[in-house]
């Protein structure tokens, strides 16, 4: 498996023949929507960070054969293409990928704001390692994750909770997502605390646009 960084929550997944991009927002390069060969598009949340409405369209032209799949809310607002509602259970297939929806709800920011749909990602494979994108929020944590992308900062989290996530989720790999909101300096802090305390042993901080590979 082949993990590329597109910035904030963004990540193209290769594995068993397959392209899979998973939350392309507001903070990511062009370089994200000129990607093709894509498989598959999926969003967790309509939360413009994880979706960017204005440059999805060129990207959905240049893969017209891809399976877009988001969450049920983001379904009925998303102008951009013929988007599949990907719920908590739901299991599509691509390629030979399985990709499989996690959860029902973004985690509370504010007690004020009304809790919207998030449908994290499961992406598993014969042979592959098995990665979950969590999207926003730290409630679910299925079992035999391989690979996590773990939030790392957020309006909704603290670094308590992002630790015993890690904990609950007790991946062989862990990398950093959603990191865009904090300073470079701050953002040493908070891995020092995952590092410490979340019990992985392979932990690796990749920068917006790096690239690793999972046996």
């Amino acid at each position: 498996m082949k993990i590329t960084r597109h910035g904030h929550a963004a990540v193209l997944v290769e594995a068993a023949g397959a392209r899979l991009l998973i939350d392309p927002g507001v903070f990511c390069p062009d370089e994200t929507f000129a990607l093709d060969g894509l498989d598959a598009v999926v969003i967790t949340h309509q939360h413009p960070d994880h979706v960017d409405h204005e440059r999805l369209g060129g990207l959905l032209q240049r893969n017209p054969g891809a399976t877009l799949l988001c969450d049920p809310e983001t379904a009925t607002v998303v102008k951009a293409g013929q988007w599949t509602a990907h719920r908590d259970g739901d299991a599509t297939a691509v390629e030979a990928l399985t990709i499989q929806g996690v959860g029902q709800r973004h985690a509370e920011i504010v007690p004020a704001i009304p809790r919207i749909a998030n449908t994290g990602v499961l992406v598993r494979a014969d042979g592959e390692p098995t990665l979950f994108h969590p999207g926003d929020t730290y409630e679910y944590a299925p079992d035999d994750v391989d690979v996590l992308a773990v939030p790392i900062s957020a309006p909704w989290a603290k670094v308590a909770e992002t630790v015993e996530f890690v904990t609950r989720v007790a991946p062989r790999v862990l990398f950093g997502v959603h990191d865009a909101t904090v300073s470079p300096a701050g953002l040493g802090i908070y891995w020092s605390h995952v590092e410490n305390f979340g019990g992985v042993d392979d932990v690796r901080r990749l920068g917006p646009s790096d690239t690793t590979d999972v046996a």
